[in-house]
């Protein structure tokens, strides 16, 4: 039988899993952003430094109070490897905003904004998640909008490496382009993986 999750310390890492969805949508944003303006930076890829700082230190605070309190409202190896992954989502993310300065990427292609929204478009639906997850009611219909987003992702990834090596482009903007969408696909793919533990705790709460 599940312990009633309403005392005050349970409620904490609601709150922490909220702030976490938030921040990672936030920092899908900013770049969804970087990748419409580039190279007009405007800050952008410090303010998507920050918010990776920022998932750093709320991943912390999770696992720290996971690591000092008894009974938690969710499984502590759940809540392990979902803090883990949310934070994996924002380091995938300043690793694409990281690479567009280290390769001095002149213009953004579109198959990198296309890739970019979709991602925005799976966070918007993992932080709905997060942010009612206390109820472990009615979440199943966000979870299986992941899993179609993460199916467009893997298809725009094969579209624009096959549009690298098809339109006779200078190798070294092709390594480059490549790594990018990369990692611009496994921000995607770790969104599905926090949806798929997100399934998991809301199956065994239930």
């Amino acid at each position: 039988m599940r312990l009633p999750s309403l005392v005050p310390r349970d409620r904490v890492f609601f709150d922490l899993f909220n702030e976490a969805g938030q921040n990672t949508l936030r920092a899908a944003r900013l770049l969804q952003e970087m990748l419409q303006t580039w190279p007009d930076d405007r800050g952008l890829a410090r303010e998507i430094l920050l918010a990776e700082q920022e998932g750093d230190r709320i991943t912390h605070d999770i696992v720290q109070r996971t690591n000092t309190t008894f009974v938690t409202p969710i499984d502590g190896e759940d809540i392990y490897s979902l803090a883990t992954q949310i934070d994996d989502i924002v380091d995938f993310i300043e690793e694409t905003a990281d690479f567009m300065g280290l390769y001095k990427i002149e213009a953004p292609m579109d198959q990198a904004q296309a890739m970019a929204d979709v991602l925005v478009k799976s966070c918007e639906q993992l932080a709905t998640i997060l942010a009612e997850l206390r109820g472990f009611d009615g979440l199943e219909q966000y979870w299986i909008e992941i899993h179609r987003l993460e199916n467009d992702g893997d298809r725009l990834y094969r579209d624009a490496v096959a549009a690298l090596f098809a339109n006779g482009i200078d190798p070294m903007v092709v390594i480059r382009w490549k790594d990018i969408f990369t990692v611009l696909e496994r921000a995607i793919d770790a969104t599905e993986t926090a949806a798929h533990i997100l399934e998991g705790i809301v199956i065994k709460n239930a």
